[in-house]
C-alpha cells in the first residue's frame, strides 16, 4: 500500500513537493498555517507568497537561473505554469503579479485530486510517515526549535525587503524608461537619475539614517544576494554605483549620456499601479526610509504602499544533515525542500521542492529515489548544498560557478552557452527517469 506524504509549508517549496507527489498519484496532506497566523513578512492569504521582490530574474540562458527556469520548465514544474501564467514586463527579467501568482498556485493546489490543504500550524515534526519539511526562511518558533532537535543545529541570517511605490505619485518628468542595454522592450524599467553631487548627499543620508535594531538574542547575518540597501553603501561611498545604483547600459535620451547613478523601479502588477525599488532591500526605520528615498529625484512625493523590512530567514547545515535525494541522513523517511536547506531565491527553492516532491513519491512506492544530473541546474544545485567542502555554510543562488568544468579550453565568452547546452542534453538523456 502507497504510503500518504504529509508536507509542511506551502510556499514555493512546498507547493511544488506537493504538486510532484500528487501528479505521481501518491495522497498529499499540505500543511500551511496561513491565515490562522502569519510570520512578521507574509501579508497574502494564499499559497506560494513571494515575499521580497515579484522577479523570478534572468531568462537567458547566459545566466544560470536562466538554465534553471528552463529546466524546470521541461520537468512540468507548477512554479514555472503559475509564473508564465501570471507575468508583467520586465525587460530581460521573468517577474510576476504577486497576488495573481498566489492565487493561480493555491486554485491548482486546491484543486488537485490527491492533495488535502490543511490550515493549521504544525510544531512538531510526525514521528511516522513521509515528511517534506518546506516551511521556509520564516519557520515560526516551536518548529523552528523541532528541526533544531532533530537536526542539532540551525543557523539563521536576515533578508531585507524593499520599497514599494504608488506609480500615480512618481514624478515622471525626472525619470526616464529603459532596460539596461534595451533588453526586453527596452523600456520596462522607471529610472531616476542622480548626478555626482545628488549621489554623495544620498549615500551620507542613507550612512547616517536610524536603523531597526535586531534583537538581543539575533545575530545578523547578511546574506549577500538580499543585502540591504545601506550595509552595501557602509562598504564604500562608491559601492552602490557598482551595485543596485549602476548607470551602465542606461542613458537618459533626454541628455544622451549615461547618469553618475540610476534608481531603477521595476512594475509590481499588471495593471502597472506600482513599482518596486530594485534593489533597495533596507533595515531602516519607516520614517528614516520616507524622508531618504524621497531624496530621489521623481520620488520627492512618493506614496509608499509598503516600506522595507526585516524578517529572520532559518536554514540548515544541509551538507552535515543531508544526502543528495534531500533525505536527512539520520531519518531518511524526513525529506527537506526549499529555503530551509539552504538555497537562495524563488526558483531554486522551487526546484529544491520539485527534488523532494519526486523523491518522496518514490520512497512511498518503494521505488528508486532520483538525483539529478551534476550537468544540469537543478543537479548542480542540489550537489552544492549535500556536498559543499566550505567551512562555514551559506545560503547560495544558483550560479555557474556550481557547475562541473567542461574539458578543455573554452573561451570566456563561449563558455556559459556551452554548459547551458551541455546541461539541457543531460536534463532531456534524464526526463524519462522522473516521469510522472
Amino acid at each position: 500500500m502507497t504510503q500518504q506524504i504529509t508536507v509542511i509549508g506551502g510556499g514555493l517549496a512546498g507547493c511544488e513537493a506537493a504538486w510532484q507527489a500528487a501528479k505521481r498519484g501518491v495522497k498529499v496532506r499540505l500543511y500551511e498555517m496561513k491565515p490562522k497566523r502569519y510570520s512578521e513578512a507574509h501579508h497574502l492569504p494564499g499559497l506560494s507568497e513571494l515575499v521580497c521582490s515579484n522577479s523570478l530574474r534572468g531568462d537567458s540562458l547566459e545566466n544560470a537561473v536562466g538554465l534553471l527556469k528552463e529546466e524546470l520548465r521541461r520537468l512540468n514544474s507548477l512554479f514555472l505554469e503559475g509564473a508564465e501564467a501570471t507575468k508583467v514586463p520586465a525587460g530581460g527579467a521573468l517577474a510576476v503579479d504577486r497576488e495573481l501568482f498566489s492565487e493561480y498556485i493555491t486554485k491548482r493546489i486546491e484543486e488537485h485530486p490527491n492533495i488535502e490543504v490543511l490550515h493549521e500550524e504544525i510544531t512538531r515534526i510526525p514521528e511516522e510517515g513521509i515528511v517534506v519539511v518546506a516551511s521556509g526562511p520564516l519557520t515560526s518558533g516551536a518548529l523552528a526549535e523541532e528541526i533544531g532537535r532533530l537536526a542539532g543545529s540551525y543557523l539563521y541570517f536576515y533578508d531585507a525587503i524593499a520599497p514599494i511605490v504608488s506609480a500615480d505619485s512618481i514624478d515622471y518628468s525626472k525619470a526616464f524608461r529603459a532596460s539596461r542595454y534595451g533588453k526586453g522592450d527596452g523600456d520596462d524599467y522607471l529610472n531616476c537619475p542622480m548626478d555626482e553631487e545628488q549621489y554623495h548627499n544620498f549615500v551620507k543620508e542613507l550612512l547616517a539614517a536610524e536603523k531597526v535594531e535586531p534583537k538581543s538574542f539575533e545575530k545578523v547575518v547578511h546574506f549577500e544576494g538580499c543585502m540591504p540597501v545601506e550595509e552595501m553603501a557602509s562598504r564604500g561611498v562608491e559601492t552602490l554605483r557598482f551595485g543596485p545604483m549602476k548607470p551602465v547600459g542606461l542613458v537618459d535620451p533626454r541628455v544622451g549620456v549615461e547618469p553618475y547613478a540610476v534608481i531603477q523601479l521595476r512594475q509590481e502588477n499588471r495593471e502597472a499601479t506600482m513599482y518596486n525599488l530594485v534593489g533597495f532591500q533596507t533595515k531602516l526605520t519607516w520614517p528614516e526610509q520616507k524622508r531618504i528615498f524621497r531624496m530621489i529625484p521623481g520620488l520627492e512625493e512618493a506614496q509608499f504602499l509598503r516600506l522595507g523590512s526585516m524578517h529572520r530567514n532559518t536554514f540548515i547545515n544541509a551538507p552535515q544533515l543531508l544526502l543528495a535525494t534531500c533525505q536527512l541522513k539520520s531519518d531518511p523517511r524526513i525529506l527537506f525542500a526549499g529555503q530551509i536547506t539552504g538555497v537562495e531565491g524563488y526558483v531554486e527553492s522551487a526546484s529544491s521542492g520539485f527534488v523532494a516532491g519526486v523523491n518522496a513519491a518514490r520512497l512511498a512506492k518503494g521505488a528508486e529515489l532520483i538525483v539529478p544530473p551534476a550537468e544540469t541546474a537543478i543537479g548542480a544545485l542540489a550537489r552544492h548544498i549535500t556536498n559543499t567542502e566550505a567551512a562555514c555554510f551559506q545560503p547560495m543562488n544558483v550560479n555557474y560557478g556550481l557547475f562541473p568544468p567542461l574539458a578543455g579550453r573554452i573561451k570566456k565568452k563561449e563558455k556559459r552557452g556551452l554548459l547551458a547546452q551541455r546541461g539541457l542534453e543531460a536534463l532531456e538523456k534524464w526526463l524519462p527517469a522522473v516521469a510522472d
